[in-house]
């Protein structure tokens, strides 16, 4: 498949998405069977993710959405901004943070810190996909759907350059 000036092979199937997400989502029943979590989905890369994992989540919980940038076409630029900030406290909720990817750890990083700096009872990340570049951060990240290697990926909410976030499969640069 060619998107914009490169050509990606679709490296996890929606099938395969899919029958994670449901194990991930049983994981989090159980972890939170007793509370109400509070989610909040880092936009835009999470949205497809967060409406999935959402149907598999069967206790109580609220969902809220913030947007940070720290893309450039296929590259992190390492400066993460946020852009569109939470409108609700977040004070003494358990929060779990829903990322698209963990790729080198800064975003979610600075993320972490803002949220626990806001009093938050507790702070978790669910992440669909997470790089190698990224293991250093330890338990920060308590879910992971999918541990990939060093390589660009779109579809399923991850775009290049805005395209490619409609694809229902995740696609890798080929080689």
């Amino acid at each position: 498949m060619i998107v914009k000036d490169k050509e990606f092979v679709e490296y996890i199937s929606a099938s395969e998405i899919s029958s994670r997400i449901a194990e991930l989502g049983t994981s989090i029943n159980s972890d939170y069977k007793d509370k109400r979590p509070l989610f909040i989905a880092i936009l835009n890369g999470s949205f497809m993710f967060a409406a999935d994992l959402l149907k598999e989540v069967a206790i109580p919980c609220e969902i809220s959405f913030v947007k940070v940038a720290s893309y450039e076409e296929m590259e992190s630029t390492g400066n993460v901004k946020q852009l569109i900030g939470l409108n609700e406290t977040i004070f003494n909720k358990d929060v779990i943070i829903i990322e698209d990817i963990v790729d080198t750890g800064r975003t979610i990083t600075k993320i972490l810190e803002e949220f626990i700096s806001l009093g938050a009872s507790s702070v978790e990340v669910i992440t669909l996909l997470q790089k190698p570049a990224s293991n250093d951060l330890g338990d920060k990240i308590k879910y992971i759907g999918f541990s990939i290697p060093e390589k660009f990926v779109l579809g399923y909410g991850l775009d290049y350059d805005g395209l490619g976030r409609n694809l229902k499969d995740i696609y890798q640069l080929k080689d």
